[in-house]
């Protein structure tokens, strides 16, 4: 899914890139600390999906405020959901990752269903914790 925001609405659109997470998700932070250690010169910032202004984005698209499916990358005004948005940030990332962008020509509803699969389970497999998680001075400043 790919879908605009105004500018003037959104803060966060004054930003080349953010990334847009599910802070209580150890799977979501553990894949955050991996893209942090791969992108360079903080090509991305990073923002939680509790926040306020990421609430608001979530109403606009209509999407749950409570029950996160997807994560959202926000390219200025542009944004990217599920599959598509995590080939976007491999295109980003040092080394072979952007390779994996060539996924990009398989048909969105495939794509997306694998990353349904994992975005169910995320939990049973890696858990969650209780609090947002700010982990290193580099999540922070970004």
């Amino acid at each position: 899914m790919t879908q605009r925001l105004d500018p003037a609405l959104h803060e966060w659109t004054a930003h080349e890139r953010v990334i847009v997470l599910d802070g209580v998700c150890n799977w979501c932070n553990a894949w955050v600390r991996f893209v942090i250690e791969r992108a360079p010169h903080g090509t991305f910032r990073l923002e939680t999906l509790q926040s306020q202004p990421a609430r608001q984005i979530l109403r606009e698209l209509q999407l749950s405020l409570d029950n996160f499916e997807t994560f959202l990358l926000l390219e200025r005004t542009r944004v990217f959901t599920k599959s598509t948005a995590a080939l976007r940030i491999a295109k980003q990332l040092s080394g072979l990752w952007p390779l994996l962008y060539c996924f990009i020509v398989v048909p969105r509803p495939i794509r997306d269903a694998v990353y349904d699969y994992v975005a169910r389970r995320r939990y049973k497999w890696m858990g969650r914790t209780d609090v947002v998680e700010r982990s290193s001075k580099e999540h922070e400043r970004r």
